[in-house]
């Protein structure tokens, strides 16, 4: 029907470019940011879903670096338990040299200076080992309960407890460095103190042994923990970009489409405008 009033067609083709318009924007804007989804009104339920998977990749990357920090913190003490037990094998090694009836008494005289000198060095690594200012073994993190934040979620701890096994260490350290000290001049007496001090510096030894493997034991296990969440951090990113990320060669060939569409309306609306001439033709 010819109309000067309702031009159908044109009504057609206006809503048609309007369309098109709204379809060769979005695909624009996805482009130009990168993203399938930047607002809510794009994909409400994958942007839901996107977020929760963003917070928890964030989370994983807090722990790694937990992990990290906590494994430098345990190799720091294992290397400074390292130096501990250097230091007690030469006290052990000077103990059994004193205790032999060859050594004259200027001789254990000499091996006792060197004795208490090792022996304050330990109370030194002892007292004044520390990781980022705070004390770590006499007294120190080591002597109480750990607990370390190994995941994105509240329940993702590990405890470890080493606290008992110090106290232990710390007693053994002050009896084996103290029975060897003691101010004596008599040759028999620095003998058989010696001698007296090899098995405590033994037990000494052994209970270092004790806190250093379980130490190594726990860098093994943050370890493995950081790769499981390094693993765990890439599959969930990999899920998260598949909702977010604009594929680009799906969103380029749209683009494309609804260029020639959006010419291809316009067009046929400026022929549409065209139709009404036709009734004024009728009335000549």
């Amino acid at each position: 029907m010819l109309s000067l009033h309702t031009n159908n067609a044109a009504l057609s083709a206006q809503n048609a470019i309007a369309k098109t318009q709204s379809n060769l924007s979005t695909s624009m804007t996805r482009l130009s940011t990168g993203y399938r989804i930047n607002t809510a009104s794009d994909d409400a339920a994958g942007l839901q879903i996107a977020t929760r998977l963003k917070a928890q990749t964030s989370g994983m990357a807090m722990a790694m670096k937990n992990t990290q920090n906590a494994t430098s913190m345990l190799q720091t003490a294992s290397g400074a338990f390292n130096q501990v037990t250097n230091m007690l094998v030469r006290m052990k090694d000077l103990a059994t040299q004193a205790a032999d009836v060859s050594s004259s008494t200027k001789d254990k005289e000499a091996m006792q200076s060197e004795f208490d000198a090792l022996g304050k060095e330990l109370s030194n690594v002892m007292n004044n080992t520390t990781f980022g200012g705070t004390t770590l073994l006499a007294g120190g993190t080591l002597s109480n309960s750990m607990t370390f934040q190994i995941g994105a979620s509240q329940s993702e701890t590990m405890t470890v407890t080493v606290a008992s096994a110090m106290s232990s260490l710390t007693s053994a350290l002050g009896s084996a460095s103290s029975n060897y000290t003691s101010a004596i001049t008599n040759a028999a007496e620095l003998t058989a103190n010696a001698n007296a001090t090899i098995q405590l510096l033994a037990d000494a030894i052994d209970k270092v042994g004790v806190v250093n493997s379980a130490l190594g034991a726990t860098i093994n296990r943050l370890d493995h923990i950081n790769s499981n969440l390094s693993n765990i951090s890439t599959n969930t990113e990999s899920a998260s970009g598949r909702i977010m990320d604009t594929d680009f060669a799906t969103e380029s060939a749209s683009m494309t489409s609804n260029q020639m569409l959006l010419q291809a309306g316009t067009a046929m609306l400026k022929q549409s405008n065209s139709m009404s001439s036709l009734v004024m033709s009728l009335l000549q």
